[in-house]
């Protein structure tokens, strides 16, 4: 009898801890508007760090707003690769 209620406890942790954790994957994430967001916030998608980040800043400032993904390719240091990783994440407005 113990190891029943043993087996149906460890069931019920399972079941709950995966209901959890599918509820936060299906969370959207905001994407990222790359014409106003600051160096912290470009730094936290895929291969853009504090440098590149800094440098997009810069790219923005000197040279106006990104109109696409493609755009960020004007970046030194980003290239079709990385802006293919990150293209779902970003957007112009």
């Amino acid at each position: 009898m113990n190891m029943t209620f043993k087996a149906m406890l460890a069931a019920l942790l399972l079941s709950v801890s995966l209901g959890l954790s599918s509820s936060v994957l299906a969370q959207e994430i905001a994407p990222i508007n790359v014409n106003t967001a600051d160096a912290e916030l470009l730094a936290e998608l895929p291969g853009i760090g504090p440098s590149r980040a800094d440098a997009i800043i810069e790219e923005r400032e000197t040279n106006g707003a990104f109109e696409s993904a493609a755009d960020l390719e004007r970046v030194s240091g980003i290239g079709s690769a990385t802006v293919d990783r990150m293209r779902d994440q970003v957007t112009f407005e």
